[in-house]
């Protein structure tokens, strides 16, 4: 490793500091996007380049309080909390909360995204550092003398260079995905829930206890079109011990199942089979984030887990994908909301979420709803696929490039990203 040398994160940076959070009571303080500042909550670092946040604080909010603004390229390290050792990367001028660490890259001597990168390696050894009674919690005084063993600067803009296009490749994928996502749940709204479906011009209309329906239409209780089954129940392991084991945490954040994420579980053959996922199976969850929706749309050695429960349509009655995104809906998501019970952990039997009377339209709307979206949702699955292979190549070089054990000036990039989606 000629050229490389060990440095502190402190002899790295031209700046290394925290932000703060303005006061909840000053309505004044915070705003809404696009306007003032934008404002990134620790939750928000989830090891991805930042050019959104859900919160933003205004001109008087940033003069109020502890935050500052920082730069394009500053890096960000969450120092407490369930994400501890978490991180961002700021594609957008932003301000943080003070359970966030930025750091500004000197540009003489380092490159912000190596940085970034040398962290994501060494982010273990980091946490490990972290000290606290009731959690871990990483300060200023542990990260500002934390040593990385770094190159020659262009060598470690080169590194950076070649993990920042991996992660662009990813970055546009997901993109695609919520593009595609959204595509799929204006049909499903526009044809089921404002009825404005193809030939909808002259329908008529017929008063039900659910308000007025396009006649033909019905209206059932979910109970009597699809079949449930509560799941199995094993500790989770990152060691391929057996099949997938889908949890809640799989489906809460979004309405696709990746895969690659999904950690496995021992099971026997006879629980296997009773347990095995389909493609087709819709999942609810039953426990601790009731309501929240996923279905499985690719073939996997999988079972899912107990907090879950299994919808599996009558085929005759409705259509996978409606039944997916009504379940998704609004309405219905309201409606688990109200009767999920518990003060502390929420819950919802299978019995409670399948009461709710839903429309369902002539099997022949139905078929032309799946035409219209099945596609949409084939493609989001392949691009997942590819972002879980490009993740794969990525995490494989990280640390090889990031510790010198690979001249990044002999990689053929076009040639491992053609070869990790072919």
């Amino acid at each position: 490793m000629t050229g490389w040398r060990e440095a502190s994160l402190d002899d790295l940076c031209d700046r290394i500091t925290s932000g703060g959070t303005p006061s909840r009571t000053r309505s004044d303080y915070f705003c809404d996007p696009p306007d003032g500042h934008a404002w990134v909550k620790s939750q928000e670092l989830v090891d991805r380049r930042i050019t959104a946040t859900s919160e933003h604080i205004s001109d008087a909010g940033l003069r109020g309080s502890s935050a500052k603004e920082l730069p394009v390229g500053a890096v960000l390290i969450a120092m407490y909390g369930a994400n501890v050792g978490q991180l961002g990367y700021l594609g957008i001028k932003a301000t943080v909360n003070q359970a966030i660490c930025a750091l500004i890259a000197d540009p003489v001597v380092a490159d912000p995204r190596f940085l970034y990168y040398a962290l994501a390696h060494s982010r273990d050894d980091l946490v490990t550092k972290a000290h606290g009674a009731a959690q871990q919690n990483l300060s200023q005084q542990l990260i500002r003398p934390y040593r990385l063993r770094v190159p020659k600067l262009d060598v470690q803009r080169r590194i950076g260079a070649v993990l920042r296009a991996i992660d662009d490749l990813i970055e546009n994928n997901r993109r695609r995905v919520e593009v595609l996502e959204e595509m799929a749940r204006a049909i499903y709204c526009e044809w089921f829930v404002h009825f404005r479906y193809p030939g909808h011009e002259n329908a008529a209309f017929v008063e039900t206890p659910r308000g007025p329906i396009p006649a033909g239409w019905s209206v059932t209780q979910l109970a009597e079109v699809v079949s449930t089954q509560y799941g199995y129940t094993e500790s989770a392991s990152d060691v391929e011990v057996g099949p997938r084991y889908l949890r809640g945490m799989d489906i809460n954040k979004r309405s696709y199942i990746d895969w690659s994420t999904v950690p496995f579980c021992p099971i026997g053959d006879a629980d296997l089979a009773r347990f095995r996922v389909e493609v087709g199976d819709v999942f609810v969850i039953r426990m601790a984030d009731p309501g929240k929706v996923g279905i499985c749309e690719v073939a996997t050695n999988a079972v899912f887990a107990s907090y879950l429960v299994r919808m599996r349509p009558s085929a005759d009655r409705i259509s996978t994908y409606l039944l997916f995104f009504t379940l998704c809906g609004e309405e219905y998501q309201s409606w688990v909301t109200g009767a999920s019970t518990g003060a502390t952990r929420k819950s919802v039997s299978a019995k409670v979420m399948t009461e709710p009377r839903i429309v369902l339209p002539p099997q022949q709307t139905q078929e032309a709803f799946e035409a219209m979206v099945r596609p949409l949702r084939s493609l989001m699955t392949r691009l997942v696929q590819a972002s879980a292979a490009l993740g794969a190549v990525r995490d494989s070089l990280l640390p090889k490039l990031v510790t010198g054990q690979i001249d990044v000036s002999s990689l053929d990039l076009d040639v491992l990203v053609k070869d990790s989606v072919a």
